[in-house]
């Protein structure tokens, strides 16, 4: 069992966060609970935080202020016990150009300390889950956005983490794409946060909701 579900209380629990960017707040105020397994997606207008709260429980932004625990661990303090337990799907796909696919997904699986045979076995799992079994060995630089998302899921899943945390999971994906991918990061992928501008994909599967406004108090739902 996960020690994430050995523990009682919530995968993530938020309260009175804030963040400020000089004197301009990004977020405050926000406060919000998700269990174990369940999907919390993200809604809300360009620059009302979205990217910056995903960023914050990814372990990548401090925030200013307020109380965030991730998996048990308190932020920004214990920021170091979540490594490898979460799996962040960005803006940037996170690959080195000049590698291939298979090359990317070979040294994430080093970085994440994962043994050799199981890493090959993983990768090539999951290279044929979104369909670039075919494309793995050329390089990153060449091939197109959509097929670069596609490396980037397989990235973000490599390691088989607890909790994913997803910034517009669908950008530059096809339909196929959008299918293959929610195999990997879909509704029973476990703990989701998912930050879309497309609420009649996501919200139907959402277990949350949380709609960020700028100037306004964020809800949940």
């Amino acid at each position: 069992m996960p020690p994430a579900q050995e523990k009682a209380g919530p995968a993530i629990a938020v309260a009175g966060l804030r963040r400020d960017y000089g004197e301009r707040p990004a977020l405050d105020g926000v406060g919000f609970e998700l269990a174990a397994g369940a999907s919390l997606v993200v809604l809300g207008p360009n620059g009302a935080g979205k990217t910056t709260l995903l960023r914050i429980l990814a372990t990548l932004l401090r925030p200013s202020g307020g109380e965030v625990v991730v998996l048990g661990s308190a932020l920004p303090r214990e920021a170091w016990k979540l490594r490898g337990r979460i799996g962040y799907l960005g803006h940037e796909p996170l690959l080195y150009r000049d590698l291939s696919g298979r090359e990317n997904l070979r040294f994430q699986a080093r970085l994440y300390g994962i043994e050799r045979g199981a890493a090959e076995a993983r990768i090539e799992e999951l290279l044929r889950a979104v369909g670039m079994e075919r494309r793995a060995d050329e390089r990153a630089a060449e091939l197109s956005a959509g097929m670069r998302q596609r490396l980037s899921i397989c990235r973000s899943v490599l390691h088989q983490p607890e909790l994913l945390l997803l910034d517009e999971p669908d950008s530059n994906l096809d339909a196929e794409g959008r299918e293959l991918a929610r195999e990997l990061i879909g509704p029973g992928a476990g703990t989701r946060v998912v930050v879309t501008h497309d609420p009649e994909r996501h919200v139907p599967e959402a277990d949350q909701v949380l709609r960020l406004g700028i100037g306004e108090r964020a809800v949940v739902s």
